[in-house]
């Protein structure tokens, strides 16, 4: 595995941390009256799509761009990645996610206002969910939301000719499953997200991070299954879009060198 792909990971999944949890922290984290749950949800769910679509682009010809250890295991199990190239990936992904909350944390907490009960956007049930579902809804959301997640990017990245698109439907789908899952339960999907937040919440973040650790690679390799029956991977040497032979006499005519225009004597 090339070095320069686990630091792609590793840097892109702490900027995925540093900007989408910061959002949730500025929008949460602090004891400030008057503050919109409305729109604190939008502004969070926006930021985690927005940089994602960015680092789509920028690293995802460098590692794929995964920066998520459930989208990883979503490739593993299709098929799509090797065991050695996937655990690197999580590794690179859970330190670079700690890294990225490692920095968020260092910035917010020399605020007086800073709340660290609900800072840095981790993740919770009971008390710490806005509307007090159990651990079992909890579970059952994360699988549900990630699957919807990892079946998209296993969908969009398999045919060269959505590389265009594939970043604004990456980002655009995790602003939508943090447009439902925010109120819920804070949002995981992403286990590296998750750890390197409840790391410095502490409490009762990290003693609810198991569901945020499971669910989501629950999520990533159900979605992996899924998508091998609905979009089974073409035969050996068969193309999936085959490119028409040309017709007769076109080859030769290709071939033939462009007529002249120089004037001989």
């Amino acid at each position: 595995m090339k070095a320069r792909a686990l630091l792609a990971e590793g840097t892109g999944t702490a900027l995925l941390v540093f900007f989408g949890v910061g959002a949730a922290t500025l929008s949460f984290g602090f004891d400030t009256a008057g503050a919109s749950i409305a729109a604190g949800v939008v502004a969070t769910a926006l930021t985690f799509g927005l940089v994602l679509l960015g680092l789509v682009y920028a690293i995802g010809p460098v590692s794929g761009c995964h920066v998520n250890p459930a989208v990883t295991i979503g490739f593993l199990a299709a098929r799509r990645i090797s065991v050695i190239d996937a655990v690197g990936y999580w590794v690179a992904q859970i330190v670079g996610g700690i890294a990225g909350a490692a920095a968020l944390y260092g910035i917010v907490r020399s605020s007086p206002l800073y709340h660290a009960a609900t800072g840095l956007g981790a993740n919770g049930f009971g008390v710490h969910s806005m509307i007090g579902i159990g651990a079992g809804a909890a579970f059952a959301t994360e699988v549900i939301l990630t699957g919807v997640f990892v079946f998209v990017i296993l969908t969009v990245t398999r045919h060269a000719v959505n590389a265009a698109v594939a970043g604004l439907t990456i980002g655009l789908t995790l602003t939508l499953v943090h447009l439902v899952g925010i109120p819920v339960d804070g949002t995981s999907v992403n286990p590296a997200r998750s750890l390197a937040a409840a790391v410095f919440a502490g409490g009762g973040a990290l003693g609810q991070v198991w569901v945020f650790l499971v669910a989501p690679l629950v999520g990533g390799v159900l979605a992996a299954g899924l998508q091998m029956v609905l979009a089974p991977a073409p035969a050996a040497g068969e193309r999936e879009a085959p490119v028409p032979a040309p017709r007769e006499g076109e080859a030769a005519r290709e071939q033939a060198p462009e007529p002249s225009s120089e004037i001989r004597p």
